[in-house]
């Protein structure tokens, strides 16, 4: 697991309820998150990783692999 995806583990281990290992390569849909849910944990990746995503922004991410590929890609 990389460094990405253990910040991106500990910022739904410590914000979400979602009860289990997140799959980082299950669409984001089929996760149970509430879009409610999303939003704020958007906004914690946000500030975790420097990004300026705006909400409309993250429906480009299907998986949360394409989130971390995406915060990889940009160093």
């Amino acid at each position: 697991m990389s460094s990405t995806e253990d910040r991106i583990k500990k910022i739904i281990d410590d914000n979400l309820d979602v009860g289990r290992e997140p799959n980082f390569d299950a669409k984001l849909v089929d996760s149970g998150v509430s879009s409610v849910d999303c939003v704020s944990f958007f906004k914690l990746v946000n500030e975790e990783f420097s990004l300026g995503l705006a909400a409309e922004e993250c429906r480009q991410f299907g998986t949360l692999r394409d989130l971390v590929n995406f915060i990889d890609a940009r160093g």
